[in-house]
Order: structure tokens, then C-alpha cells, then sequence
């Protein structure tokens, strides 16, 4: 057995979370070998810049320029950064088992790290159709999208597959952002779900539409209420042809699949009480065990707003909810209140021309307003969604910042709704007048 190290604090995972908690703890104040962050990859990074600008024909990002804290506005932390701070950043390393009991962490090389306060942002693993032993899952350039790693292959594909075929299977954020980056790439691109819609966890029937038709306009070829059963490979094993449920085949060079992600929770299970999935902890992230904290993908908290307990898969999230666990962290050591997190639901996605963002609950009555014509030079429309009388969500596509922050607050406010006729009447300025 290796021998271990001790450490005051343990961040455990290198995402948005696990960059973001380090960065508020050399706010807060942290002296020189107190804190380590421990990932199974590189330092810290924007993890949403793989799906978009890590792919682009043109300037590709590429590390160091999207490590966080950049995805926020905030300076961006290399690998030095740490060793400034006297931070222990502990890359290439995986850990296998977690005893929190005798707050001990263990590598898949033996090493063991033990703590006194642990922050668990180990996020989430994506979902493979291997996993449900679809035939020829395994074949090569069947892909992924979740860490670097997964974006350098991905994007080696494009370049060997130039001008070649690609299957997207998954309709939701993933599916959505990659098939457009694919596109951009000159591939021929075909996007496949089972859902009567894209993006059926968010977008209405109505936003769906506006969508899939200019995915179509620009070339995308969407293919739904069907799902991959199997794939074909030539002798080489590299992928072929994508088999559908509904009996046809599609010609494939490169298959990306994009089906949901599980939060990554396997090495706590009966140590902590869990929920919904994830890890239950309280509105500081403090999870049953006095000490331990989640945060990000794999945390089940009180969604104040709506009196709810919820898990939220998003990087706004991700980044708040670290910040928040260690101020609580910080300020129960200092013997001072910190405010109960208060959050309310967030998400944006950018695509080609297209950038929206939604802010709320999209729940009751979805109610469509603005120009939603996909063949208009510049598209701009919404949707409010009204429960028992008042508007609790807003979402909004081509809006300005100000736009932007109209229909936050509007969703935070909650107002009593005008009727539908009206709403769709008003449009932005319901908003713009809370």
C-alpha cells in the first residue's frame, strides 16, 4: 500500500465543479498544502466548450484557454495557478474507493488520501448503448462526448471522416449542439431519438419546431420516434451502418451518441443518504454525513424557489453550488450565517446562429410568443409557461442581455399571468415590465 497524505480539504473531482469550490477557497483563504483537488483527467476546465467551440472548423479552442474560470468571466486557473496558491492538484488520478467513515480515499494505483472535510464533485458519467448491450456498440468510431479525451477523438474522426456521414443518436443538448458542430464540418449529418421531439425535457412541441425545421434548412437530416438497435462495422471493426428499430439502415462513417449521463455516485452508496438519484444534502450541500458535501450533477437539494428537492445537470449550477458549499464550509469554521441557497433553474444552449436561454419551471400552460419563423433572417421568439395564474418560466431565443435579464427576473418574480391572448399579445414586453 502506498503510503497516504493528509489534507484539511479534499475536492474530489477536476470539472466546472471541483474548479470553481477550489477557486472560492483560495478566496476564502486557504494556507499552503491545506486543500487538494484530486481528477481522473487534467486541471479543471469549462467542460461545455467540447460540444461547441472544441469542434469548430475554424480556431478550435483548446486547452489552456477554456481551464476555469473563464466560462464565468472569472481569470482562468492553469496548472501553475495551483502550485501559486499552494493548492495540491492532483491530475491522472482515479479513485476507486471512498470510506468516509475513516474519511479515507483510495487510488486505482493504492494510493491513499485522507481528510477532514471532503467535497464530492465526481459529476456525472455518460450513458453507453454498450451498457445496454445494443449489437456492435463497440465498434470504433461509435463516440462519446464527456471528457478531453472524448472531444480529441471526436475530433480526429471529423478530420479522417472529412466530407464522410454521420450519425447523431439522441435528440436532447448533446445531440442538438453536435449535430450542428458536424454539420459545420461539412459532414453529412443524420439525427435520430425516440421522443416525438427534440429536447422533449425543456422544449414544447412548438419551440421543437422551430428548431428541427432550421436544422433541416441548414442540412440536417432528424429522424424521430425510432432508436438504434445495432450497428454493422467492416472487417476492421470501424463502424459502418447504424441499424433502427423501425427496420431501416443508415450509412455511418462516424456515430456520435448522445443518451443522458448518470451522476456519478457508485463510490458513496450506503455511506450517505441518498435521493432522486443523487446525493441528498442540505440548502448548504451538506450531505448526511457531518463533513462531507456535494455539490454540481451529483447533489439533490432543496429547490427553495419551489419548495422541491431536485438534481440539476447544468453548469450554471455547477458553479454556484460549489461556490455556496464552501462558504458554508468556510463559514461554519468562523462560526458566521451564510444565506441558504436559493436557485433559480437555468439553462442556454448556442448552435450554430442560435442561442437561447430558458429561466424557471416550465411547467402548466406553455404559451408561444415573438417570430418563430425558422426562415426569417433573424428569428427571435419565447414561450412563458403559467401555473395556477402566475407565469413561472420564460424562455427566449435570439434575446439581448437585457432581454435576457428580463425573463430571469420575471421567472424568479412569478407574476400573475395575463391571459394566454395577451401574454402572446405583450410577448417580451410582459417581461420587460416586472
Amino acid at each position: 500500500m502506498a503510503s497516504g497524505k493528509h489534507f484539511k480539504y479534499i475536492v474530489l473531482g477536476g470539472g466546472v465543479s471541483g474548479g470553481y469550490a477550489v477557486r472560492e477557497f483560495a478566496k476564502q483563504g486557504v494556507q499552503p498544502g491545506e486543500l487538494a483537488i484530486i481528477s481522473k483527467e487534467v486541471a479543471p476546465y469549462e467542460r461545455p466548450a467540447l460540444s461547441k467551440a472544441y469542434l469548430f472548423p475554424q480556431n478550435p479552442a483548446r486547452l489552456p484557454g477554456f481551464h476555469v474560470c473563464v466560462g464565468s468571466g472569472g481569470e482562468r486557473l492553469l496548472p501553475e495557478w495551483y502550485s501559486e496558491k499552494g493548492i495540491e492538484l492532483i491530475l491522472s488520478t482515479e479513485i476507486v474507493k471512498a470510506d468516509l467513515a475513516s474519511k479515507t480515499l483510495t487510488s486505482a494505483a493504492g494510493t491513499t488520501f485522507t481528510y477532514d472535510t471532503l467535497l464530492i464533485a465526481t459529476g456525472s458519467s455518460v450513458i453507453k448503448l454498450s451498457d445496454f448491450g445494443t449489437q456492435g456498440a463497440d465498434s470504433n468510431n461509435i463516440l462519446y462526448l464527456r471528457e478531453i479525451d472524448d472531444a480529441d477523438n471526436l475530433y480526429a474522426a471529423i478530420q479522417a471522416k472529412k466530407g464522410g456521414k454521420a450519425v447523431v443518436v439522441g435528440g436532447g443538448y448533446i445531440g442538438l449542439e453536435l449535430s450542428a458542430v458536424l454539420k459545420m464540418n461539412d459532414l453529412d449529418v443524420t439525427m435520430v431519438f425516440p421522443e416525438p421531439w427534440c429536447m422533449p425535457r425543456l422544449f414544447t412541441a412548438e419551440i421543437a419546431a422551430f428548431y428541427e425545421s432550421y436544422y433541416t434548412n441548414k442540412g440536417v437530416k432528424i429522424l424521430k420516434g425510432t432508436v438504434a438497435v445495432g450497428f454493422d462495422a467492416d472487417a476492421n471493426g470501424d463502424v459502418t451502418a447504424v441499424k433502427l428499430k423501425d427496420g431501416s439502415v443508415l450509412d455511418a462513417d462516424i456515430v456520435v451518441v448522445g443518451v443522458g449521463g448518470r451522476p456519478l455516485t457508485n463510490l458513496f452508496k450506503g455511506q450517505v443518504a441518498e435521493e432522486k438519484g443523487g446525493i441528498k444534502t442540505d440548502a448548504f450541500f451538506e450531505t448526511s454525513v457531518p463533513g462531507v458535501y456535494a455539490v454540481g450533477d451529483v447533489a439533490t437539494f432543496p429547490m427553495k424557489i419551489y419548495n422541491d428537492e431536485r438534481r440539476v445537470e447544468h453548469v450554471d449550477h455547477s458553479r454556484k453550488s460549489a461556490e455556496q458549499a464552501v462558504k458554508a464550509i468556510k463559514g461554519k469554521e468562523a462560526g458566521s450565517a451564510v444565506e441558504e441557497y436559493d436557485y433559480l433553474p437555468y439553462f442556454y444552449s448556442r448552435s450554430f446562429d442560435l442561442s437561447w436561454q430558458f429561466y424557471g419551471d416550465n411547467v402548466g400552460d406553455a404559451i408561444l410568443f415573438g417570430d418563430a419563423d425558422p426562415g426569417s433572417a433573424k428569428p427571435k421568439f419565447g414561450s412563458y409557461w403559467v401555473k395556477d395564474g402566475k407565469c413561472v418560466g420564460a424562455f427566449l431565443e435570439g434575446g439581448s442581455p437585457e432581454e435576457n435579464a428580463a425573463i430571469a427576473k420575471l421567472a424568479r418574480a412569478q407574476p400573475p399571468a395575463a391571459s394566454p391572448d395577451e401574454l402572446k399579445a405583450a410577448g417580451l414586453q410582459f417581461a420587460s415590465k416586472i
